[in-house]
């Protein structure tokens, strides 16, 4: 397993980490994601562990915190092997205090994830969406004491756009306060819309990306083709209106493309998918996720080998959409190239 630097920090991070949303398995949206319990989690990390995958990313929202349980179980007695990759933020009831990240809420989540994954600690903890009605200064300082109070390590956003991160990193900097060095991001194959604006931001501010639903909300696994109904027994049956949107043209451009060169290298279509993230730049570690035994492996097998600059090329150029303003003048006239280099 390669390991790498997580933005600009001392944290160095496993390029593949393991999410924990099929854990649980409450409710509409996760309960069709998987229902893995405490002993199938328990293997799961076992395999994880073997793989040197020793990341692994949960949040209060995931089957209503079940998945932090079934989680912090699962990882008991091994604590000081792994890192714990939580979120918090979005609403998880329908009182005032029910989302969000004041104070209040910020203090008794932490607290709360605390518990439900048996831990004394949070290595990266990140805001799971922006909270325009509360103040960046009360969210920075009370996750700046949160840090000196030893109950997380570090600090990350979650699909957050780049004015607001950059509101949030310029205020730490003014402040005097931790500053985020992760930010957790929908990127893929089918979705890459971080490339215009996060990914030069990242860059510069020295941001890692924390990749979520790499196959594009199970696009990509090589069982979605043109011509073809929806396999039998696939989420998207029920959870697609959750999910990114995609054209469906699109996205058979390509999984023709990844078919190509999966045919050259020998090796599935979601593990090249998989490949090309991590051979772009800015990408710390991808969140991988499995409902069993053989998913995970099969996802593990993107490590351990690269694609070429021609296969990188190749699916560079299937999976290319239009810039959006004001992103297209720098995509396609010289003089702005000249003054704004492309970040990729």
């Amino acid at each position: 397993m390669e390991y790498r630097q997580l933005g600009a920090s001392g944290l160095q991070v496993p390029v593949l980490s393991f999410g924990a949303g099929t854990f649980g398995g409450q409710g509409p949206l996760f309960g069709a994601w998987g229902d893995t319990g405490v002993r199938e989690a328990r293997r799961l990390v076992d395999i994880c562990l073997e793989a040197g995958v020793t990341m692994f990313d949960t949040a209060d929202v995931y089957s209503d915190g079940a998945s932090e349980e079934v989680l912090g179980a699962a990882l008991k007695g091994r604590r000081d092997q792994v890192l714990i990759s939580t979120k918090a933020g979005l609403p998880t009831g329908d009182g005032p205090r029910d989302a969000g990240t004041s104070r209040s809420r910020l203090l008794s989540s932490v607290d709360q994830a605390l518990r439900r994954l048996d831990t004394d600690y949070i290595d990266l903890f990140q805001l799971h969406a922006y909270d325009a009605r509360t103040p960046v200064e009360e969210v920075l300082s009370t996750l700046d004491d949160l840090v000196r109070a030893g109950k997380i390590r570090h600090l990350g956003v979650s699909n957050f756009s780049g004015w607001q991160t950059m509101k949030s990193l310029a205020a730490a900097e003014r402040r005097g306060r931790e500053r985020y060095v992760a930010h957790q991001v929908y990127y893929s194959l089918i979705g890459r819309d971080y490339e215009w604006e996060l990914m030069p931001l990242g860059l510069d501010q020295g941001l890692g990306a924390i990749v979520w639903s790499p196959l594009g909300w199970g696009r990509l696994t090589g069982r979605i083709r043109r011509d073809s109904p929806l396999p039998t027994g696939s989420r998207l049956h029920d959870t697609a209106d959750y999910g990114p949107p995609v054209d469906d043209e699109h996205l058979y451009r390509v999984v023709d493309a990844l078919e190509e060169v999966a045919e050259e290298t020998g090796k599935a279509v979601p593990q090249v998918a998989l490949r090309w993230l991590l051979q772009r730049p800015t990408v710390a570690s991808v969140i991988i996720g499995a409902r069993n035994e053989e998913q995970l492996r099969q996802n593990l097998g993107a490590v351990g080998w690269t694609l070429t600059p021609e296969q990188m090329a190749s699916l560079d150029a299937a999976s290319h959409r239009p810039a959006p303003y004001p992103y297209f003048p720098y995509e396609r006239q010289e003089g702005f190239n000249r003054l704004n280099p492309p970040a990729v």
